[in-house]
């Protein structure tokens, strides 16, 4: 089973594009598209701005998201996949890719998640953490047992889950998973805390829009976040994708079952390989690249 994976926030950096705007017409047109949806020049942000810039949610969101829709579309009839996933903001680019979702109305919905997004952690400070070496049972436990706002926000792999909350929360959780052997409690730059009960008011303000919009029936399966299952009804689609906004990401657990499943080839599509690196973690034999148009 050949799987298409599209990476999620983090992946991006300057210069980001530069080659798919260089050589490609389509990737070109879809550019120009772009900074008419959104109203500004996102194009020039991707290819000419800084790491600050492109760190604003409102511009990191759709910026990866184009990245990795226009390399899909460029690749054309090389893009054959038996299925997709994204890691968070990367399903709506896999939804895309697989043609349940228009271009336009994929990149609609990513830049009003990240508006909504961005107003719900500019009214509850809040963060996430990356902890490290510990079973994921025993990160549960311990900030179940916190009373503030802090849960698994990120399966990312085997030993490595981020949690997300009020930020005491998250810090004295971070205390507590170092004294419980812990071989890192990392606090995130990150603007709030996503996949979280905190985003509950981000998510309420995407409904709507992701009510009004048509969801088409996938050329492939795609593994969601918050069910970690191949999935091609564009109603329950619709609805994973509306959960996923204060639902953890389950990645580990749809890395495992795309092993169960038959998974032979994994091909990143977007900016960077953080999504490769983590399935060298549950396989360190599998064939793993990153999609290239050139």
């Amino acid at each position: 089973m050949k799987v298409y994976v599209f990476p999620g926030q983090g992946a991006q950096f300057p210069g980001m594009g530069k080659e798919l705007f260089d050589g490609s017409q389509i990737a070109r047109n879809r550019f120009s598209q772009a900074n008419e949806i959104l109203g500004f020049d996102i194009a020039k942000i991707m290819l000419e701005g800084s790491e600050e810039e492109l760190r604003q949610t409102k511009v990191t969101q759709p910026a990866i998201f184009l990245h990795s829709t226009l390399l899909a579309e460029v690749l054309g009839t090389d893009f054959m996949p038996d299925a997709v996933a994204g890691h968070s903001l990367g399903e709506f680019s896999a939804l895309v890719a697989n043609g349940c979702l228009s271009f336009e109305d994929g990149l609609k919905l990513v830049f009003a998640r990240a508006l909504a997004m961005q107003k719900a952690c500019e009214s509850t400070p809040s963060t996430m953490a990356a902890i490290l070496g510990l079973e994921d049972a025993l990160v549960e436990q311990i900030c179940q047992q916190i009373s503030g706002v802090v849960v698994p926000a990120n399966y990312n792999c085997p030993g490595q889950l981020v949690i997300s909350g009020s930020i005491p929360a998250v810090e004295e959780a971070c205390k507590l998973l170092t004294e419980a052997g812990a071989k890192r409690a990392l606090m995130l730059q990150v603007g709030g805390a996503f996949h979280s009960p905190l985003m509950e008011p981000a998510r309420e303000e995407l409904a709507s829009a992701i009510e009004s919009t048509a969801f088409a029936h996938p050329r492939c399966p795609i593994y969601q976040n918050v069910n970690a299952k191949a999935v091609t009804d564009p109603v329950e689609i619709k609805q994973h994708l509306l959960s996923q906004l204060t639902a953890p990401v389950l990645w580990t657990q749809t890395m495992l079952a795309m092993e169960k499943a038959g998974l032979t080839e994994v091909i990143e599509v977007g900016p960077g390989k953080v999504l490769q690196g983590l399935f060298k973690k549950i396989n360190r034999d599998l064939n793993t690249s990153s999609a290239s148009i050139g």
